[in-house]
Protein backbone atom coordinates (compact mmCIF):
# COMPACT_ATOMS: atom_id res chain seq x y z
CA UNK A 1 0.00 0.00 0.00
CA UNK A 2 1.43 3.39 -1.00
CA UNK A 3 1.42 5.84 1.86
CA UNK A 4 1.27 9.61 1.75
CA UNK A 5 4.72 10.71 3.00
CA UNK A 6 4.77 11.42 6.72
CA UNK A 7 8.53 11.83 6.88
CA UNK A 8 8.32 15.52 7.76
CA UNK A 9 6.39 14.74 10.95
CA UNK A 10 7.53 14.18 14.52
CA UNK A 11 5.16 12.03 16.60
CA UNK A 12 5.09 11.65 20.39
CA UNK A 13 3.47 8.47 21.77
CA UNK A 14 2.40 8.70 25.44
CA UNK A 15 1.52 5.21 26.68
CA UNK A 16 2.23 3.47 30.00
CA UNK A 17 1.98 -0.04 28.53
CA UNK A 18 5.53 -0.56 27.28
CA UNK A 19 4.63 -3.34 24.85
CA UNK A 20 1.82 -1.37 23.21
CA UNK A 21 3.96 1.79 23.08
CA UNK A 22 6.71 -0.11 21.26
CA UNK A 23 4.22 -1.76 18.90
CA UNK A 24 2.81 1.63 17.94
CA UNK A 25 6.29 3.04 17.48
CA UNK A 26 7.31 0.10 15.28
CA UNK A 27 4.13 0.50 13.21
CA UNK A 28 4.59 4.18 12.35
CA UNK A 29 8.29 5.03 12.61
CA UNK A 30 9.06 3.90 9.04
CA UNK A 31 6.66 6.57 7.79
CA UNK A 32 7.59 9.42 10.14
CA UNK A 33 10.57 11.73 10.54
CA UNK A 34 10.97 10.90 14.26
CA UNK A 35 8.95 9.04 16.90
CA UNK A 36 9.46 9.49 20.67
CA UNK A 37 7.94 7.63 23.63
CA UNK A 38 6.74 8.84 27.05
CA UNK A 39 5.43 6.63 29.85
CA UNK A 40 2.88 9.03 31.39
CA UNK A 41 1.43 12.51 31.07
CA UNK A 42 4.17 14.20 33.09
CA UNK A 43 6.88 12.82 30.83
CA UNK A 44 4.64 13.61 27.86
CA UNK A 45 4.55 17.29 28.82
CA UNK A 46 8.35 17.37 29.24
CA UNK A 47 8.86 15.77 25.84
CA UNK A 48 6.29 18.12 24.30
CA UNK A 49 8.61 20.99 25.27
CA UNK A 50 11.90 19.27 24.34
CA UNK A 51 10.96 17.07 21.37
CA UNK A 52 8.46 19.56 19.87
CA UNK A 53 6.19 16.97 18.18
CA UNK A 54 3.80 17.73 15.34
CA UNK A 55 1.29 15.11 16.58
CA UNK A 56 0.67 13.49 19.98
CA UNK A 57 -0.85 10.02 20.43
CA UNK A 58 -1.83 9.35 24.04
CA UNK A 59 -3.49 6.71 26.18
CA UNK A 60 -6.36 8.10 28.24
CA UNK A 61 -5.71 6.13 31.46
CA UNK A 62 -2.19 6.50 32.89
CA UNK A 63 -0.61 6.87 36.34
CA UNK A 64 0.68 10.21 37.72
CA UNK A 65 -0.89 12.34 34.98
CA UNK A 66 -3.52 10.86 32.66
CA UNK A 67 -4.10 11.64 29.01
CA UNK A 68 -6.87 14.16 29.63
CA UNK A 69 -4.90 16.20 32.18
CA UNK A 70 -1.89 16.19 29.87
CA UNK A 71 -4.05 17.21 26.91
CA UNK A 72 -5.56 20.11 28.83
CA UNK A 73 -2.14 21.39 29.89
CA UNK A 74 -0.66 21.07 26.40
CA UNK A 75 -3.68 22.66 24.70
CA UNK A 76 -3.29 25.65 27.03
CA UNK A 77 0.19 26.09 25.55
CA UNK A 78 -0.59 25.19 21.92
CA UNK A 79 -4.26 24.77 21.11
CA UNK A 80 -3.53 23.79 17.50
CA UNK A 81 -1.40 20.69 18.07
CA UNK A 82 -3.27 17.53 16.96
CA UNK A 83 -3.83 15.02 19.77
CA UNK A 84 -5.12 11.48 19.25
CA UNK A 85 -6.50 9.68 22.32
CA UNK A 86 -6.44 5.90 22.88
CA UNK A 87 -8.85 4.17 25.27
CA UNK A 88 -9.27 0.56 26.38
CA UNK A 89 -13.00 1.09 26.89
CA UNK A 90 -15.67 3.43 25.62
CA UNK A 91 -15.66 5.70 28.69
CA UNK A 92 -18.41 8.03 27.54
CA UNK A 93 -17.74 10.81 30.08
CA UNK A 94 -13.99 10.76 29.47
CA UNK A 95 -14.36 10.71 25.71
CA UNK A 96 -16.82 13.62 25.85
CA UNK A 97 -14.33 15.56 27.96
CA UNK A 98 -11.61 14.70 25.45
CA UNK A 99 -13.74 16.18 22.67
CA UNK A 100 -14.36 19.30 24.77
CA UNK A 101 -10.58 19.67 25.21
CA UNK A 102 -10.11 19.71 21.45
CA UNK A 103 -8.84 16.18 20.87
CA UNK A 104 -8.78 15.47 17.14
CA UNK A 105 -9.59 11.75 17.21
CA UNK A 106 -9.93 8.79 19.57
CA UNK A 107 -9.43 5.08 18.98
CA UNK A 108 -10.91 2.30 21.11
CA UNK A 109 -8.42 -0.51 21.82
CA UNK A 110 -7.79 -2.89 20.21
CA UNK A 111 -7.48 -1.27 16.80
CA UNK A 112 -5.50 -2.01 13.67
CA UNK A 113 -2.28 0.04 13.25
CA UNK A 114 -3.32 0.77 9.65
CA UNK A 115 -6.33 2.68 11.02
CA UNK A 116 -3.96 4.95 12.92
CA UNK A 117 -1.62 5.36 9.94
CA UNK A 118 -4.56 6.23 7.68
CA UNK A 119 -5.59 8.99 10.08
CA UNK A 120 -2.00 10.25 10.38
CA UNK A 121 -1.98 10.57 6.59
CA UNK A 122 -5.04 12.82 6.73
CA UNK A 123 -3.47 14.96 9.41
CA UNK A 124 -0.22 15.18 7.48
CA UNK A 125 -1.90 16.92 4.56
CA UNK A 126 -2.86 19.78 6.85
CA UNK A 127 0.29 19.80 8.99
CA UNK A 128 2.77 19.73 6.12
CA UNK A 129 1.25 22.96 4.83
CA UNK A 130 2.11 24.54 8.18
CA UNK A 131 5.64 23.09 8.37
CA UNK A 132 6.92 24.81 5.23
CA UNK A 133 5.91 28.46 5.23
CA UNK A 134 6.02 30.53 2.04
CA UNK A 135 7.43 33.99 2.74
CA UNK A 136 7.99 37.18 0.78
CA UNK A 137 10.56 37.32 -2.03
CA UNK A 138 10.21 33.57 -2.69
CA UNK A 139 11.75 32.46 0.60
CA UNK A 140 10.51 29.29 2.35
CA UNK A 141 11.05 28.54 6.04
CA UNK A 142 11.01 24.90 7.21
CA UNK A 143 9.85 24.67 10.84
CA UNK A 144 11.21 21.14 11.28
CA UNK A 145 14.77 21.99 10.33
CA UNK A 146 14.69 25.70 11.21
CA UNK A 147 16.19 26.36 7.78
CA UNK A 148 15.45 29.10 5.25
CA UNK A 149 15.38 28.24 1.54
CA UNK A 150 15.24 30.11 -1.74
CA UNK A 151 15.05 28.33 -5.11
CA UNK A 152 15.53 25.02 -3.25
CA UNK A 153 18.87 26.20 -1.82
CA UNK A 154 19.54 26.63 1.89
CA UNK A 155 20.41 30.16 2.99
CA UNK A 156 23.44 30.02 5.30
CA UNK A 157 22.25 31.43 8.63
CA UNK A 158 23.73 31.44 12.11
CA UNK A 159 21.97 29.65 14.94
CA UNK A 160 20.82 33.01 16.34
CA UNK A 161 19.46 34.13 12.96
CA UNK A 162 17.44 30.90 12.71
CA UNK A 163 16.12 31.44 16.25
CA UNK A 164 15.12 34.98 15.31
CA UNK A 165 13.13 33.85 12.25
CA UNK A 166 11.51 31.07 14.28
CA UNK A 167 10.52 33.63 16.94
CA UNK A 168 8.90 35.92 14.36
CA UNK A 169 7.09 33.04 12.68
CA UNK A 170 5.63 31.87 15.99
CA UNK A 171 3.94 35.29 16.11
CA UNK A 172 3.10 35.46 12.39
CA UNK A 173 1.74 38.86 11.34
CA UNK A 174 2.14 40.13 14.92
CA UNK A 175 4.74 42.58 16.15
CA UNK A 176 7.53 41.08 18.28
CA UNK A 177 8.92 43.77 20.58
CA UNK A 178 12.63 44.66 20.63
CA UNK A 179 12.73 43.75 24.32
CA UNK A 180 11.36 40.25 23.64
CA UNK A 181 13.84 39.71 20.80
CA UNK A 182 16.80 40.72 22.97
CA UNK A 183 15.72 38.56 25.91
CA UNK A 184 15.17 35.54 23.64
CA UNK A 185 18.31 35.77 21.51
CA UNK A 186 20.70 37.11 24.15
CA UNK A 187 19.28 35.81 27.46
CA UNK A 188 22.45 36.47 29.48
CA UNK A 189 23.55 39.76 27.91
CA UNK A 190 22.63 43.41 27.94
CA UNK A 191 22.05 44.22 24.26
CA UNK A 192 21.81 47.74 22.84
CA UNK A 193 19.35 48.81 20.17
CA UNK A 194 22.31 49.48 17.89
CA UNK A 195 23.52 45.88 18.22
CA UNK A 196 20.04 44.59 17.40
CA UNK A 197 19.84 46.83 14.31
CA UNK A 198 23.27 45.58 13.16
CA UNK A 199 22.10 41.99 13.62
CA UNK A 200 18.99 42.66 11.49
CA UNK A 201 21.05 44.48 8.84
CA UNK A 202 23.37 41.48 8.43
CA UNK A 203 20.41 39.12 8.15
CA UNK A 204 18.83 41.33 5.48
CA UNK A 205 22.07 41.25 3.49
CA UNK A 206 21.78 37.45 3.41
CA UNK A 207 18.08 37.49 2.56
CA UNK A 208 16.21 40.60 1.41
CA UNK A 209 15.06 43.95 2.74
CA UNK A 210 11.40 43.01 2.40
CA UNK A 211 11.48 39.71 4.29
CA UNK A 212 11.41 41.27 7.78
CA UNK A 213 9.28 44.33 8.52
CA UNK A 214 10.30 46.96 11.05
CA UNK A 215 8.00 49.05 13.19
CA UNK A 216 10.29 51.91 14.14
CA UNK A 217 11.54 51.85 17.75
CA UNK A 218 9.11 49.05 18.62
CA UNK A 219 10.04 45.74 17.01
CA UNK A 220 9.83 43.47 13.99
CA UNK A 221 7.35 41.16 12.29
CA UNK A 222 7.20 38.71 9.42
CA UNK A 223 4.22 38.02 7.19
CA UNK A 224 3.84 34.76 5.26
CA UNK A 225 2.32 34.52 1.83
CA UNK A 226 -0.68 32.26 1.42
CA UNK A 227 -1.03 30.10 -1.66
Amino acid sequence: MNKIPLNNLKVLIVEDEKRLAQLLKDAIEDFCFKVALAKDGNEGIRKFHNFKPDIIISDIMMPNCDGLEMTERIKNINEDIPIIILSAHSHKEKLLKAIDLGVNKYFIKPFEPDQLIDYLEKLSLKINKQIKILLKDEFIFDNNTNCLYKNHKVISLTKREKEFLHLLLKEMNNLVLNKTIKETLWPDEEVSNERLRTFIKRLRLKTSKGLIENIQAQGYLISPLYS
